[in-house]
């Protein structure tokens, strides 16, 4: 007996998430959506001053990025923006050429970036070691506090109060209950006392405008050139690879603290599609920001793309409609929001002596690499660029001392069997030449290599150059034990490697 149809509506239930009908869900997304359109305002405004924009620029970039990204990206409950790693590369490009050719760089970026993500650049992620991570999640919560500290000088006396106050509301809250996010109630709490008690203190008004209307869509306003074209397209680029790398370090970081897989294909396409439409918008375009989505996850609990899309959707609401009361909110409130975020950020495990006493000196010196190049330079990317090539060389390093090679010969004196073990790349087969008596071996030499593997190029050349060093001496060299993958390499390339072939 077949089963009954399912009616039109019951099919689409079924399709539904199943955070769709609980409520604690909702209460927590949409929540956790305003703390961060909240937590977005200085901030955005903050990166348009960078840029060389109007605040409003990089308010309409948070907006469009959050609300695009929460549908078209792969990793549910990460928040893009306008971030300062993406002013820093195109704020040359506006100060020399203006706003339309920034505007057509940040589309530009995003084709880019879609293709760069259909041609798999995610894949490139599993090459970045732990102890890299770990000093990008310390090295992104030094710069989350660093970036505070212009709102903690040369201000009023009552901010530093207020800011403990939010730090102290913030650490008691959620002992009372989790049910709002102690972020929005600190924020709440402190704007209504420094209104109602009148104190004098920098708010998100002194930032910046608020936009009072929507974006509008359009083109950028360029020459369409051969001409622009060459004059974007290395800022395009370097927007993009800086965003790939920030995106999909944060959806990885996300990953870990959620102990979910997330798509970084289609992260890292969506994060294109999303500059693209911010683009025709006149957004200055963003990526991945880490602060925030260290709210929207760690802080607040968000494991959906609501929260995202909420978190865009309110920036717009709170900027057009509730402008005046935005505007109020002091800096100090949003301040201590984000020391919190950066202490919560730390990874205070990494750095303790019981760790670092079992932990190998190469990985120390890794993740201090990284730490040292990000806050030095503002630049999360170079960190990660930086740290991971330092991880390679000291690994190359540690795994070229395994090389090793051993000798027994023949009680008869006939012929003399080397045994080599360990790994044979360019970095271990450099000495390899060097382990061999060519002038005292017997005529027969054994090279057996079943306890090895060939990686490359340079490990068939240095075992060319041993048979041609006997080979000069009239001695015999036989090669044995070689493993499928290795005996392939070495008779596709063996004696083509040397001039003259």
């Amino acid at each position: 007996m077949s089963a009954p149809a399912l009616s039109p509506a019951a099919r689409l239930r079924g399709l539904k998430p199943g955070w769709i009908h609980d409520p604690k869900v909702w209460r927590t997304e949409v929540l956790a959506g305003l703390v961060v359109a909240l937590a977005l305002i200085p901030e955005a405004i903050s990166f348009s001053i960078i840029a060389g924009v109007d605040p409003q620029i990089g308010l309409f970039a948070a907006c469009t990025m959050a609300v695009t990204i929460s549908i078209v990206g792969g990793r549910r409950a990460m928040i893009s923006a306008a971030t300062g790693a993406v002013a820093l590369v195109i704020a040359p490009l506006n100060r020399e050429h203006g706003l339309g050719y920034l505007v057509a760089c940040v589309i530009l970026a995003g084709v880019f970036q879609v293709t760069l993500g259909a041609l798999g650049i995610a894949k490139l992620m599993r090459f970045v070691p732990r102890s890299v991570m770990v000093g990008f999640v310390n090295a992104l919560a030094i710069l989350i506090f660093m970036a505070q500290v212009p709102e903690m000088t040369d201000v009023p006396w009552p901010v530093y109060p207020l800011i403990a106050a939010g730090l102290v509301l913030m650490v008691l809250f959620p002992k009372v209950t989790k049910a709002v996010p102690a972020p929005l109630v600190s924020i709440i709490i402190l704007t209504v006392v420094t209104i109602a008690a009148g104190i004098a203190v920098p708010t998100v008004g002194d930032k910046g405008e608020l936009p009072s209307a929507l974006p509008v869509p359009g083109l950028p306003d360029v020459p369409f050139t051969l001409d622009t074209l060459t004059t974007i397209a290395p800022y395009a680029l370097a927007m993009a690879l800086v965003g790939l790398m920030e995106s999909l370090m944060t959806a990885k970081l996300v990953d870990d603290i959620t102990d979910t897989r997330s798509n970084k294909t289609r992260e890292s396409i969506g994060q294109g599609i999303a500059n693209i439409v911010t683009g025709f918008f006149g957004g200055m375009g963003g990526c991945a920001m880490i602060g925030q989505t260290m709210i929207n996850v760690k802080v607040s609990g968000a494991r959906t793309r609501l929260s995202t899309f909420l978190a865009g959707s309110f920036l717009m609401v709170l900027c057009i409609v509730f402008g005046p009361v935005v505007s109020d909110i002091p800096m100090a409130a949003l301040v201590a929001v984000m020391v919190m975020v950066s202490f919560a950020t730390f990874d205070w495990h990494s750095i303790a002596p019981k760790t670092l006493k079992r932990m190998p000196a190469g990985e120390i010196t890794v993740m201090v690499i990284t730490v040292a190049v990000v806050v030095a330079t503002s630049n999360l990317a170079i960190g990660v660029v930086v740290g991971s090539i330092t991880a390679m060389v000291i690994f190359a390093k540690r795994v070229a001392h395994l090389a090793n090679v051993t000798s027994v010969t023949d009680p008869d004196g006939s012929q003399v069997v080397y045994a080599v073990t360990g790994e044979l790349f360019f970095a271990s087969s450099n000495d390899l030449v060097t382990q061999f008596n060519y002038a005292t071996d017997p005529d027969k030499v054994v090279i057996d290599l079943s306890g090895t593997h060939i990686w490359d190029a340079s490990s068939v050349a240095a075992l060319d150059a041993i048979e041609t060093k006997y080979a000069q001496r009239r001695k015999q060299v036989e090669i044995i034990g070689l493993n499928q993958p290795s005996a392939h390499l070495h008779e596709k390339l063996s004696g083509e490697l040397t001039a003259g072939h």
